[in-house]
């Protein structure tokens, strides 16, 4: 028995390879190339894995690529796992700055906090998804902005005020704070807005002026590789913290997501859909799309059952405590059952010199770590290398991302994030309507502070498991770029080398050194220590420097076989106008004005219409 392409979205399978009526029209967005198999399923013999390997198979082994559209049902569990991987990254970063915002044991600040990095991460995923770069990325808080947000806020002005201090004896409100103390933590929080509103248009010109796409032109697999590698090595430390807290938990979360990504890849599960008055069976990889979320809550669960039966130990000086489950009860049962959250819910945002130039330093670092992610995710979602429109836009609307960010007051800005990007390699899955869907869950799950607080319960050596495999995943993205250039160049392992080894040097330097830099200007210092302390940025500068200043012929540096790799038949699943605004071909080619606009696909230097 075969089945249509309706028969086929609406039992899940890959719809990959479908044409559609408006695609033989000449209309084609899937951006498939060459002839397209058309994929039958057997009901009546279990004999569907060697014709969705087949398809798989083709160019990239991605059960949905960039540009395909899963069934709904599918889009909310698949988006609803990217939500999971991303929550520890997005709430460590209110976690941290709770600290130094005066905040406390202010619970419920904690939690509007949370609600709001989470909405408006949502936002930026949408806008980077719909109108940026257009691949699958999402956007969460950056950790390139907490190093300089700890030294604005570690200036006198800002220091937290004793418990004796005048402010902290005002009148108590009902819900246990003080007033004062709210504007505490407010008034600081404004001091951050501020940086960030400004410092991100830095951002916002770098994009829609070109002059990241300019410098693109010198970037070659030898910048990228070491750039890419160190996002991932850079993260071992906090990967081994958390693990540290049970390596047997850690060790079991690492061995469920290998058993479900690698070792049942091949093992179709049977499903039942209804569909024209009967039941219709089919055999779907279930375990390789939700591997990592299955891993996941397998050790959550299995955590859970220790804690209930009492076999975790229930002093934190013991070691296993953090594997329990009821550590952050508390945070669940005071957060707000709902919160919308606003721009300016703290106040309006207050700019000081020193502060925009010190956030500067991290607008320039995540910068330079948003390419390196561009780049992978491309790879990982069976896109080829993204062109220079692309990427100058992508930058800018990360940028427009950091005023959102700024505006409603997550404290924070928003950035690329890599775990998710491993994700797309492990799950086989690329597809941009999952992280659509992503942005969307993000941003209703955010106004439920109750459904967001729960998760505050995963223990940490589950997600430090989950890190392992994420962040290696990265670092071996970064090392397949060097399949282009040659190897057995003494030049080509130099440049490698050092400027890897430079990436984990010199940061650990600076951070076992504090306060070492002193040029008497202390916005100099600030970007100075930031720079130097990003792993990515080291690593992708020297890379930079040394390719483009050593002498080496393109094919030595891998740059001819690069493009060649990028632009040949049969190696991706997708082509460059996967890039494209959409909704915007007509009236770009309508009107010449838009051919001088570096972050258009129009772009007279661009690829040609």
């Amino acid at each position: 028995m075969h089945l249509t392409t309706d028969d086929k979205i609406e039992l899940g399978l890959n719809p990959a390879f479908m044409l559609s009526q408006d695609e033989m029209d000449g209309d084609d967005h899937r951006c498939y190339e060459g002839e397209q198999p058309q994929l039958t399923v057997d009901i009546e013999e279990p004999n569907t894995q060697d014709s969705l390997d087949e398809t798989v198979d083709k160019g990239v082994d991605l059960v949905y690529s960039l540009n395909d559209r899963p069934p709904w049902y599918l889009c909310i569990l698949l988006g609803f796992q990217h939500y999971i991987l991303a929550f520890g990254g997005i709430i460590a970063v209110p976690l941290i700055l709770a600290e130094p915002l005066c905040i406390g044991d202010n619970n419920a600040a904690k939690s509007q906090l949370i609600s709001t990095i989470f909405f408006v991460s949502g936002l930026c995923t949408l806008l980077q998804t719909a109108v940026g770069t257009r691949l699958p990325i999402l956007q969460g808080g950056t950790f390139s902005f907490i190093t300089p947000t700890l030294a604005i806020l570690a200036l006198p002005k800002w220091q937290c005020p004793t418990p004796n201090a005048p402010l902290m004896l005002s009148v108590q409100l009902q819900n246990g704070t003080s007033q004062n103390s709210d504007e505490v933590w407010m008034s600081r929080i404004r001091e951050i807005q501020g940086a960030i509103l400004v410092s991100s248009l830095l951002q916002i010109v770098l994009g829609f002026s070109g002059l990241v796409g300019l410098v693109l032109k010198y970037i070659g697999p030898l910048a990228i590789a070491p750039t890419i590698n160190l996002i991932g090595l850079s993260l071992f430390i906090e990967a081994g913290k958390k693990c540290g807290g049970h390596w047997g938990i850690a060790a079991l979360t690492v061995c469920l997501i290998l058993l479900f990504s690698q070792y049942l890849s091949k093992v179709d599960v049977p499903m039942i859909a209804y569909k024209d008055k009967k039941w219709k069976v089919f055999q779907y990889p279930l375990f390789k799309l939700f591997s990592a979320l299955f891993g996941m809550c397998g050790g959550w669960l299995v955590c859970f059952l220790l804690t209930v039966f009492d076999v975790l130990p229930s002093k934190s000086d013991q070691y296993g405590f953090s594997a329990r489950t009821d550590i952050s009860l508390d945070a669940v049962r005071n957060s707000p059952w709902f919160h919308v959250p606003y721009p300016g819910q703290w106040g309006l945002p207050t700019v000081s010199l020193s502060s925009v130039l010190g956030m500067m330093a991290g607008v320039l670092a995540s910068t330079m770590e948003s390419i390196g992610d561009y780049y992978a995710c491309a790879r990982l979602s069976g896109a080829p290398p993204p062109p220079t429109h692309a990427i100058n836009r992508g930058i800018a609307v990360e940028g427009i991302g950091c005023i959102l960010a700024a505006l409603w007051g997550t404290g924070n800005g928003t950035t690329s994030y890599s775990q998710n990007i491993a994700a797309l390699g492990i799950t086989k899955v690329g597809s941009r309507l999952v992280l659509q869907t992503t942005g969307i869950l993000m941003i209703v799950l955010g106004i439920f502070g109750k459904f967001g607080a729960v998760f505050i319960t995963i223990p940490d050596p589950v997600i430090g498991g989950m890190f392992l495999v994420m962040f290696g995943m990265i670092a071996a993205v970064g090392i397949s770029n060097l399949q282009y250039v040659d190897l057995n160049s003494s030049r080509n392992l130099l440049i490698l080398g050092f400027s890897t080894f430079s990436g984990l040097v010199l940061p650990s330097w600076f951070h076992s050194n504090p306060g070492i830099i002193d040029t008497g200007v202390k916005e100099l210092d600030q970007v100075i220590v930031v720079l130097f302390t990003t792993h990515m940025f080291i690593g992708g500068f020297f890379g930079f420097i040394l390719d483009n200043t050593i002498p080496g012929t393109d094919k030595e540096r891998g740059i001819h076989e690069y493009q060649a790799k990028a632009q040949g038949e049969g190696t991706k699943t997708c082509d460059l106008s996967c890039y494209d605004i959409p909704f915007c071909n007509g009236l770009l080619k309508r009107f010449k004005c838009f051919q001088y606009l570096p972050f258009l696909p129009s772009y007279k230097t661009g690829v040609p219409k």
